[in-house]
């Protein structure tokens, strides 16, 4: 199994950034992919930006140019740095794993963009 705990959400105006932290339980090596996913008010879950299992990234086309992952192996995280921030962005983010062929998931943290 793996634990995934993630931090940085909070309120912030429309044009300002966040980070956002995923630290998992196990090695990163170790997980085949991860990245973040958010589910905004009265929407479905949505992809925001992954690492593949190739070891290459995909982002939604509504993040491109102003959400950036990235991974620091050593200390088992994964980050996302949110720029020009759209109230559009409002959501809960998690974080998610796939590690032995399972999915697993972080418990949310609440993202409010404030127009």
């Amino acid at each position: 199994q793996v634990q995934l705990v993630e931090s940085g959400g909070g309120l912030v105006q429309a044009g300002g950034s966040l980070r956002l932290s995923c630290v998992a339980s196990r090695s990163m090596f170790s997980i085949n992919a991860m990245g973040w996913y958010r589910h905004p008010p009265g929407k479905q879950r949505e992809l925001v930006a992954l690492f593949t299992s190739g070891g290459s990234t995909n982002y939604a086309d509504s993040v491109k140019g102003r959400f950036t992952i990235s991974r620091d192996d050593y200390k088992n995280t994964v980050y996302l740095q949110m720029n020009s921030l759209k109230p559009e962005d409002t959501a809960v983010y998690y974080c998610k794993a796939v590690y032995w062929g399972n999915d697993y998931w972080g418990q949310g943290t609440q993202v409010t963009v404030s127009s």
